[in-house]
């Protein structure tokens, strides 16, 4: 009988449930906790998922996350690149949610806000992973239970690190993060709720080792370098505790090390190309793009045909060995130049930018358009405004909201110049359109001045570095074009970083062989007056907040120089919109009148959009916005809806109103919709009337005077009144 077994039977004796202490295989549950900004984080392994290779529960306030991963016994030799897979999973029931939509109840593909999560896990963890290797790597975060205090998403980075470590693979963590906001009393916090920190100045995530900065992102409401620079150190500082919790476990766990195999390019084949490439790399490919791509096309097939020649066929079998040590040379002459002459690849100097070029309004019935260039890299932007109706209505886990501003991302194969089968966009498409879209959420214009939905759709036409940060600039530049009134212009720029011998090299405006070459990758966006978006990747095992403020300063000095180019090509929003875009105003009318303007079954508003053509759109605060290109019909759905919620007032003569009933002591009249009132029959006439019936009839149109509203709120009507105020002059109308 097994431990597991005998376990069971003696909680079965003792007549009363017992915690469970080991899982079916024998191992003891282990839990490792620690104080961790100030709540309790717990680590516990051994209790859930038994067939994984590593699994690891965390716990931190109600919310518990469950990290799991996975790694092959054998490398993937026919992959030239690390075969890591890391998803953040959102389940409904962690928040206590069925999903709003109609429809769909399940869980599916992952929404959006999951995919950038699984991303932010995603970058600090891969350079921890040696080169060449091969094995492939799956990570899962899966949320299983949703404290609405803070978001989840940092405790999910903690599990999928701590699940890595335990696996005995070669990763060279632990990582932990922490999203940090400005509280409203001047002071950096940690773990702050979602709602503060959408109204703060700052929402920013820091990941790293302990040690070093791994990752960052951010948004801001043009926010300091300095406040950056202040949260960067009191990230780094907070994260500590969660490190060496997972050291301990790992401690505790006594993981073993597993065999792996690394890919490595053949030293023999490394030093053939780097024999045949004496003299051929250095001053000669220092030029500008594309004619620097061009040169090294043209060089990489005369190494080709030089190898075919020598080695014969034997060559094709091994050619792409031969093209990756090809591309490693490269890269070292990029970080040679850069360290030893300080010119780059393309001549240029550390701060200098490439050559700018940029136009509006060159689509003719789009809202807004741009066109941004920079070197070979250019963005296609177009604006298209709706009424708020249009908002994308967001159903996630963590909440239920509208997204009125949307930017779209799009990078076909033919941007690099290759043949790619077009499909729906990828996790790198989203993550450049939702960088470019936080950098501009923070200058839109509120609701109340400009109530539109906005959709800005980036169309990538080249690529060479820094496209989203391209989107960013063609973003801004198609919005002013469209009238959208922003608060103020915003630019960006992606710098780079090579780092020798612990000196840094800082690069503004990166272009793909830097990229590729460099160690960081460094986009931050911005007004004249501020950040308000920013991502750091390392490539490296993690770099001081002292180079990133570096890489700061030199930042804005380069957002400066592009937004000044920006605004030679448009200075300010333009003050009239496209004749093509949807007018929209709105009206405040009492909450409690909104269902009389919908109407049983919509049956009211759908007969004002009939006989006005605007589109309506009523807020729960009783805020109606109406929108056409028609001022006409504007103006005719205001009217109705006026007429629908108007309240009766004392002393103001109704016109036109319609008798709905004549009885032997009045009429009643209906002064407005469903609003009716009595003329008395000695409210009538100056005469003497004997019968109501003598002066008007069912259907009849008169004007009447509101005198009085009893107790009971019933309306006095007088037609009498309406004679003796145009006798004397006198209007309350």
């Amino acid at each position: 009988m097994d431990g597991w077994t005998l376990s069971l039977k003696k909680r079965r004796r003792k007549g009363k449930h017992m915690a469970q202490t080991i899982n079916p295989f024998g191992k003891k549950i282990i839990t490792v906790e620690t104080d961790f900004c100030g709540r309790k984080l717990t680590l516990e392994t051994n209790r859930i998922g038994f067939r994984t290779t590593a699994s690891v529960l965390v716990r931190y306030g109600d919310t518990v996350v469950l990290g799991t991963a996975m790694v092959g016994e054998t490398p993937l030799s026919n992959f030239d690149y690390f075969p890591l897979s890391i998803d953040y999973e959102e389940k409904f029931y962690a928040a206590g949610k069925i999903s709003g939509s109609r429809f769909i109840k399940r869980e599916g593909r992952p929404s959006d806000e999951a995919i950038l999560i699984g991303r932010l896990i995603d970058r600090p963890i891969r350079p921890l992973w040696p080169k060449g290797y091969r094995h492939e790597v799956q990570g899962v975060a899966s949320v299983l239970s949703l404290d609405p205090a803070f978001r989840p998403d940092m405790i999910a980075m903690i599990a999928m690190s701590a699940a890595f470590m335990l696996t005995g693979a070669p990763f060279d963590g632990p990582v932990a993060g922490v999203r940090v906001g400005i509280s409203q009393k001047g002071e950096y916090e940690a773990f702050m709720s979602a709602e503060d920190l959408s109204k703060g100045k700052l929402d920013i995530v820091v990941a790293g080792t302990g040690d070093a900065i791994m990752m960052v992102e951010a948004g801001a409401r043009e926010a300091t370098e300095e406040e950056i620079g202040g949260a960067l150190d009191f990230a780094l500082e907070a994260i500590k505790p969660a490190i060496d919790v997972q050291k301990q476990l790992v401690d505790k766990m006594n993981v073993e090390e597993r065999e792996y195999e690394l890919s490595l390019p053949d030293t023999d084949i490394a030093q053939r190309v780097e024999n045949w490439l004496q003299g051929k790399l250095g001053a000669g490919l220092r030029c500008p793009y594309p004619e620097r791509n061009d040169l090294i096309n043209k060089l990489r097939e005369s190494m080709q045909e030089h190898f075919i020649e020598e080695i014969g066929e034997e060559f094709l079998a091994v050619k792409e060995e031969y093209n990756e040590a090809f591309q490693m040379a490269v890269h070292k002459d990029v970080r040679k130049g850069i360290v030893d002459d300080g010119v780059r690849p393309d001549g240029r100097s550390m701060d200098e930018i490439r050559p700018l070029s940029s136009e509006v309004g060159l689509l003719p019935r789009a809202h807004g358009s741009s066109l941004f260039t920079r070197g070979v890299t250019q963005a296609l932007n177009i604006v298209t405004l709706a009424p708020l109706s249009y908002s994308q209505v967001v159903d996630t886990m963590e909440s239920n909201s509208e997204r009125r501003y949307m930017h779209h991302y799009n990078a076909p194969g033919y941007t690099v110049g290759e043949v790619r089968r077009l499909g729906s966009p990828g996790r790198r498409e989203i993550g450049h359109g939702y960088l470019a879209e936080r950098a501009l959420s923070a200058v839109l214009p509120d609701e109340s001045d400009f109530p539109y939905a906005m959709r800005s759709v980036t169309e990538i036409m080249s690529q060479n570095g820094s496209t989203s940060m391209a989107a960013t600039c063609s973003s801004c530049l198609a919005l002013m074009d469209a009238g959208v009134p922003i608060k103020a212009p915003v630019s960006g720029i992606a710098m780079g970083l090579i780092m020798d011998n612990n000196k840094p090299y800082i690069l503004s405006d990166i272009a793909d062989a830097e990229d590729f070459a460099g160690d960081m990758d460094f986009k931050v966006a911005g007004t004249a007056k501020g950040i308000t978006a920013l991502q750091m990747d390392m490539k490296v095992h993690g770099l001081s907040t002292e180079v990133l403020k570096k890489a700061l300063k030199q930042g804005k000095e380069g957002r400066a120089f592009i937004l000044d180019h920006m605004l030679h090509t448009l200075a300010q929003p333009r003050k009239e919109m496209s004749i093509y875009a949807p007018r929209v105003e709105s009206i405040k009318i009492n909450p409690e009148k909104i269902r009389e303007v919908i109407g049983k079954g919509g049956e009211t508003i759908n007969k004002i959009i009939a006989e006005t053509g605007a589109e309506i759109d009523i807020k729960e605060d009783g805020t109606v916005f109406i929108a056409s290109p028609d001022k006409k019909s504007i103006d005719g759905a205001i009217q109705f809806i006026r007429t629908l919620t108007a309240e009766p007032e004392v002393g103001k003569v109704y016109t036109n109103c319609r008798v709905v009933s004549v009885l032997d002591f009045g009429a009643f009249v209906e002064i407005l919709p469903g609003k009716e009132g009595l003329v008395h029959v000695s409210e009538m006439s100056e005469d003497r009337v004997d019968k109501p019936s003598d002066v008007v009839k069912e259907g009849d149109r008169v004007s009447v005077k509101l005198v009085a509203i009893d107790d009971r709120g019933r309306l006095q009507l007088s037609m009498k009144a309406v004679t003796r105020d145009d006798k004397t002059g006198k209007s309350d109308k």
